[in-house]
């Protein structure tokens, strides 16, 4: 660094002063360091298998359907029951099971709030875990 003292020729210097610049540089690596590890989110998933073993049908007898029909029509493994009598035979089917657990099919073209009376009827006949199976 060119310096002058009071003297008689005294010229400009024109050189950068790159403290500051690497002062500043730094400082921004420290924050990238410590930003980077921290904006790394992960995400848990569950892939299928590529190349799935071909699985046997796993009916099981013991499992209820409980199907929502239009017209406010219901079925309990395809056989009908009637609305008014719904909640008395899901009580006494699920009265001796000792699991509680029941799925739900409901048409397409049926209201939302039919589904949802259905699932009541069977949480108050003591069903604990209800399943929603694709129509």
């Amino acid at each position: 660094m060119g310096m002058s003292t009071g003297g008689g020729g005294s010229s400009l210097n024109n050189e950068i002063n790159v403290t500051p610049m690497i002062d500043v540089l730094l400082v921004l690596l420290i924050i990238f360091m410590m930003i980077i590890p921290m904006s790394r989110k992960a995400i848990d998933t569950q892939l299928p298998d590529p190349n799935p073993q071909p699985s046997q049908p796993n009916v099981n007898p013991d499992q209820i359907v409980l199907e929502i029909l239009p017209d406010d029509k219901y079925a309990i493994n395809k056989q009908a029951v009637e609305k008014a009598d719904l909640f008395n035979r899901l009580k006494s089917m699920y009265d001796p099971r000792p699991e509680k657990i029941i799925f739900v099919k409901g048409d397409t073209t049926v209201k939302y709030a039919n589904v949802i009376w259905a699932m009541d009827q069977a949480r108050g006949a003591g069903v604990k875990v209800i399943g929603v199976a694709p129509k």
